[in-house]
């Protein structure tokens, strides 16, 4: 089976950096968009950045100049930069990825999700 799995949340003061990573494991044949959403309490979950596979990307207007999402294709893993972190950045934060498999075709994924707390 297909699994994603997040890393690199945690707490940081207002103004600091992080970076988070999403690595897919499985059977698949490819990897067409990657994303990053974001769930803060009593909110909806919201789409922060995307990165298609031709390299066209999508940013939320509320973290665009301060987050950028990449990928490496070879690892099969995708990063989101974060600086210039605000308390209202604060959320979990879920990797998204729309995988091609074989049989099924493309089907969506998510994984567990990584804690991003910004605070002094």
């Amino acid at each position: 089976q297909v699994q994603l799995v997040e890393s690199g949340g945690g707490l940081v003061q207002p103004g600091g950096s992080l970076t988070l990573s999403c690595t897919a494991s499985g059977r698949f044949i490819s990897i067409s968009t990657m994303g990053w959403y974001r769930q803060a309490p009593g909110k909806q979950r919201e789409l922060v950045a995307e990165l298609t596979s031709s390299g066209s990307t999508n940013y939320v207007d509320s973290v665009k100049g301060r987050f950028t999402i990449s990928r490496d294709n070879a690892k099969n893993t995708a990063y989101l930069q974060m600086n210039s972190l605000k308390p209202e950045d604060t959320a979990v934060y879920y990797c998204n990825a729309e995988f091609v498999l074989l049989w099924i075709g493309r089907q969506d994924y998510w994984g567990k999700g990584t804690q991003v707390t910004v605070s002094s």
